[in-house]
């Protein structure tokens, strides 16, 4: 796990090696253990590494291959790298034992069509002497990050914002379409980002990058992938799958050469993978929890259960809103991309470090694909209602009007737009339904009179209604939608910046694409949530004791409505006077949402406000204007 950094197109440029050293600096706490820097004819890679497979100096980065022609730099882990390895030994000579210099010779064996050999994380650039062709790629599900700029004379690239802004080849510019993705879902969907020219390589895509021209290309396509597999079978046959892909996945994240442990919140995923671990590993695992004084957000109970049943050594993070108060400056100023929810995992990540590991498991991933969240069941209802959008417009469009007069909240807004959609399938319904502000509520505040076009809706238009005719099962749609947005815009890019930013690498067996790619196949019936997440616990058998399978859900979140009206209420006032006063919005209208708020208006809930505040806290420390 480490951070990368280039420049394509140096020309012009008084000194590229400083410009990628500066841009290295930026992210010195990815890389912690040594850093590189490194210029070709036309091109200058840099590297900040985290050792975690072969810890050797052999292994930095820049990587170089023994004719000098290609070099390298990657942040990541191939956790098949032994294998890959074993089948290149036969014309290759290797002088490390590192996943790195496996990965550079499989792009020189098999070029671009190594991707799809590979398991594991990972975003890098190889560079081609001979070409001077630049390859930039990323994992299937955008687990590590590849932030670009382009203009008429260069294009960097890096693992975080942040390093792309310090090459002072960046105007600091708000975007105004990401600023209205952010304001709808809390977050910009990528390829966009919320500064101005600065985008994401989407997930599961490479580029390839000449004087001549810049070649994208999807590489890993999720539907495509779980239509190969066709029906799966009897339920018991899918259970024994789910249960030996989970495991295996499990298994396949525990090479390392640096210890490691797993996040523990005590609910069915992170119980999994600990037990899991536990059956794998041949030492105790080391498990980590973060714990409430307010009980109605603690999760300790369950977290001991499962630490006592499996014996780990386990580490309990008491968190008060002291606590918080002092370490919320640090973990907005760790944040690389402003989100409502970084510091959560900022807390846990920067004690799980302090206690020696450097590599840790997480359940992320595991709702999205066995139908964990309510949108699941959500969307169920609704397809099974949607004789519903039978009936004239006029006619729901007052019905809506009603539902939101006499039970006014973000839910009734929510099922006002839904009422107002001409269809109930999944791309038309899933966008409203991680919607923070419907665009009425934009337009209001915003100066803005028109808006762009929804990116979630876009993407799930895609995603659903796939090239090649099919599609696959209802539930499996949303699990696209969860997997392509949420997930990757949120979920993971906040693991990523908030782990990293303490040096700790952050594993995710649920994504192991031999088990998403297996479980979007797996039909509804055998899927239905009619309790949370049926399938995995069905698979898991007795793995799991029944007072964590059968507890209510509770989410991994901080109790942020308390503190704003509280202990943070004067810094949340501060920023969102300053945001209120930036000329993007319509004046007085930021400051009226805020007074609703402390008025428990059920309009305005606290997620509302707060991602507000941290718009304006990120975009202050990183200079941007309007």
């Amino acid at each position: 796990m480490c951070g990368i950094s280039g420049i394509f197109g140096i020309e012009g440029l008084p000194d590229p090696e400083a410009v990628a050293g500066t841009m290295n600096d930026a992210m010195a706490h990815r890389g912690p253990d040594a850093a590189g820097v490194w210029r070709g004819s036309n091109v200058v890679l840099g590297h900040r590494r985290l050792g975690i497979i072969d810890l050797g100096p052999a292994s930095d980065q820049p990587f170089h291959d023994p004719d000098g022609r290609y070099v390298m730099v990657f942040n990541g882990e191939i956790y098949n790298y032994r294998s890959l390895r074993a089948e290149l030994e036969r014309t290759v000579t290797f002088r490390t034992n590192s996943d790195t210099e496996v990965l550079l010779h499989a792009f020189i064996a098999w070029g671009a069509e190594c991707l799809g050999r590979l398991e594991g994380m990972f975003s890098f650039a190889v560079w081609d002497a001979e070409k001077e062709e630049l390859f930039l790629a990323r994992d299937r599900f955008g687990i590590k990050p590849l932030y670009l700029f382009r203009n008429d004379k260069h294009v960097l690239f890096a693992s975080e914002v942040r390093a792309v802004l310090a090459s002072g080849l960046v105007p600091r510019r708000i975007d105004p379409e990401g600023l209205v993705d952010l304001l709808r879902y809390q977050t910009v969907r990528a390829p966009r980002t919320i500064v101005r020219d600065v985008t994401m390589l989407k997930a599961g895509h490479w580029q390839r990058i000449s004087d001549q021209e810049i070649q994208e290309e999807r590489w890993y396509d999720p539907v495509a992938a779980a239509l190969t597999h066709g029906e799966p079978g009897p339920l018991s046959r899918v259970h024994s799958e789910v249960r030996e892909r989970l495991g295996k996945a499990v298994e396949k994240r525990l090479v390392a050469d640096v210890p490691f442990g797993a996040f523990l919140s005590g609910g069915i995923d992170s119980s999994a993978v600990v037990g899991l671990m536990a059956q794998a590993s041949t030492s105790p695992v080391h498990t980590f929890s973060v714990v409430f004084e307010e009980e109605e957000f603690s999760e300790e109970r369950y977290a001991r259960i499962i630490a006592k049943k499996f014996s780990t050594r386990h580490t309990a993070i008491r968190l008060r809103p002291s606590d918080m108060l002092q370490e919320l400056p640090n973990a907005l100023a760790a944040m690389d991309h402003p989100s409502a929810d970084g510091p959560n995992t900022y807390v846990v990540s920067k004690v799980t470090k302090a206690a020696g590991i450097t590599m840790a498991l997480s359940g992320l991933g595991g709702d999205e694909i066995f139908a964990g969240y309510p949108v699941f069941t959500r969307t169920l209802a609704l397809w099974q209602r949607r004789w519903i959008t039978q009936f004239p417009l006029g006619i729901r469009v007052v019905l809506a009007k009603l539902i939101q007069a006499s039970k006014p909240g973000v839910s009734s807004a929510k099922l006002g737009e839904l009422l107002r959609l001409g269809a109930f399938s999944v791309d038309d319904t899933f966008p409203i339904s991680r919607l923070v502000r419907t665009d009425r509520e934009l337009v209001e505040m915003l100066q803005q009179d028109t808006l762009p076009r929804n990116a979630v809706a876009v993407e799930m238009e895609r995603m659903v209604r796939h090239d090649n005719g099919h599609t696959l099962p209802l539930l499996s749609q949303v699990s696209l939608g969860e997997l392509g947005t949420y997930l990757q815009d949120i979920l993971l890019r906040d693991t990523d910046q908030m782990s990293m930013a303490h040096a700790l690498e952050v594993r995710v067996p649920f994504l192991d694409h031999d088990l998403v790619d297996y479980v979007l196949a797996v039909k509804d019936v055998d899927k239905y949530p009619h309790q949370p997440k049926k399938l995995l616990v069905d698979s898991l058998g007795d793995l799991l004791p029944r007072e964590v399978v059968d507890r209510p859900k509770m989410g991994f979140t901080l109790p942020w409505e308390l503190w704003m009206r509280e202990d943070l209420r004067d810094f949340c006032a501060d920023r969102l006077e300053r945001l209120g006063k930036r000329s993007m919005f319509r004046s007085g209208t930021i400051d009226a949402q805020w007074r609703r708020f402390l008025d428990r208006d059920p309009r305005v809930n606290w997620a509302r406000l707060w991602s507000l505040v941290v718009l304006e806290d990120w975009i202050e420390r990183h200079g941007l204007e309007d």
